[in-house]
């Protein structure tokens, strides 16, 4: 399990190991990992954060363009910057380069309620803190 520190509220969320080993396994080798999390700009209800040129060394598995609510994927860069995404609502995934696709490696499974407040209060109130913790 991993718990998420988001603005002032707490995730708990699974690692989608099956589906994502590459992708989980070096999530992993990050933690903790803390950053901001910022709005999206082309994706919708989404919040992301933006990893710019950083080569995780990882291809797609898992990939999907259109992540639910409390879906973490990470695109492993190509065409758009590197980047984690978490989509708190409805979400096509893309860049100013068209639609993309990215690996669901992480799901939110407590605090799925508390999501929109996220999503508001990053969209109205600027960047957030972010922090990622294996528990």
């Amino acid at each position: 399990m991993i718990e998420i520190q988001a603005a002032d509220l707490t995730f708990r969320a699974r690692l989608e190991i099956e589906a994502a080993p590459k992708t989980c396994a070096r999530f992993l080798e990050l933690l903790p990992y803390a950053e901001r999390i910022i709005h999206v700009r082309w994706s919708g209800e989404g919040c992301w954060i933006p990893l710019g040129d950083t080569d995780l060394g990882l291809g797609f598995e898992n990939a999907t363009s259109y992540p639910a609510p409390g879906q973490f994927i990470l695109y492993p860069g190509g065409f758009s910057e590197t980047e984690i995404l978490l989509a708190y609502g409805g979400v096509n995934f893309a860049s100013k380069m068209g639609q993309l696709a990215g690996n669901h490696f992480l799901t939110i499974t407590e605090g799925l309620d508390q999501l929109p407040a996220l999503g508001r209060k990053v969209l109205w109130e600027g960047a957030q803190d972010i922090r990622f913790s294996k528990i």
